[in-house]
């Protein structure tokens, strides 16, 4: 539906005549009755009946009035979705599970008048997710910046804002299963699945740094049914683990008796960065950012490890071994 027409239509059944409404829209009263006569023959019903005193309503007319406002707000709310300074703050979370969607969420709470669209650029790396910023189709990121040979871009800033540890996660019969701690070096030789690590993808970098570091054996292949039919397997087995992160919020069934063991000496951490362009107008980045800013920055009573080429949060993390 021709929304100029639609839009025509409105503003002489607000002004009740076809001259006044052409004084409003800045065109001629011919062009008004152009488009009248154009929406009247799509709609193949009189939408106006002329009189002397102006133009009244018909009843198809009256019926069509409080749809063709609807029209336009949704027209309005359309553009607004995507118009700078005025659509909602797009942040990629890289997957809602994680720890960034949790803050994100966190900071929604404590700034519910925030217009906040959450995207998921799950299989791209920081590159992938600095340009879509530098784009401007999204306004921010939570990444673990830098991977192995890549740079920030020109024009974008990274802060680091969550160190995340990791753990151990087994089914009752693994060997590990009532250890109150385990250090990584104590997982050299064991079977650690992961089939979500795609190359290329940060995280799959990430964990090849952990395995190169303490000789650990990380498991990619085999097919991926997700962190359901991951859970279900480790359940079931005396020799295969996992790596979860501290905060994720996972369930699963009693049965599955499944062990999330700490990593300790060194705890491995997953670095979180949030990612943005420093020329983005947008009003709500810099909520986003001062609330990032003051949160604390974990309170871990034991060395932590993150990659050489990660940004650090913790005050506790050792630069000789990361």
């Amino acid at each position: 539906m021709d929304l100029v027409a639609v839009r025509t239509f409105v503003a002489v059944a607000e002004a009740g005549q076809f001259q006044l409404a052409a004084a409003q829209l800045a065109i001629t009263q011919q062009a008004v009755s152009k488009r009248i006569a154009a929406l009247e023959k799509d709609l193949g019903v009189a939408l106006f009946a002329r009189t002397a005193r102006g133009a009244r309503l018909t009843i198809d007319g009256q019926a069509f009035l409080p749809h063709a406002r609807a029209l336009l707000d949704a027209e309005e709310r359309a553009a607004a979705s995507v118009r700078p300074g005025r659509r909602p703050l797009r942040v990629d979370v890289i997957g809602r599970r994680l720890a960034t969607a949790a803050m994100l969420r966190d900071f929604h709470r404590a700034h519910p008048e925030v217009d906040l669209d959450v995207v998921i650029l799950f299989d791209s790396d920081a590159g992938a997710a600095a340009a879509a910023i530098r784009s401007g189709a999204i306004d921010a990121s939570f990444r673990c910046v830098v991977m192995p040979g890549q740079e920030i871009p020109a024009g974008i800033e990274a802060t680091p804002v969550h160190d995340e540890p990791l753990q151990l996660c087994t089914g009752p019969g693994h060997e590990f299963a009532s250890a109150r701690a385990v250090t990584p070096a104590q997982l050299a030789g064991h079977r650690i699945w992961m089939p979500g690590n795609l190359p290329g993808t940060e995280w799959s970098a990430y964990y090849d740094a952990l395995a190169a570091e303490f000789g650990l054996t990380i498991d990619t292949l085999g097919p991926d049914f997700g962190v359901e039919g991951l859970l279900d397997t480790i359940a079931g087995s005396s020799t295969i683990a996992t790596f979860l992160s501290e905060h994720t919020p996972l369930v699963w069934p009693a049965v599955h008796d499944l062990r999330r063991i700490p990593l300790r000496d060194p705890t491995p951490v997953y670095p979180h960065s949030l990612l943005w362009h420093a020329d983005n107008p947008h009003p709500a980045l810099a909520a986003l950012r001062g609330y990032l800013a003051s949160r604390p920055a974990g309170n871990l009573d034991t060395e932590v490890w993150t990659p050489p080429w990660a940004l650090r949060r913790h005050p506790r993390a050792d630069p000789a071994r990361s």
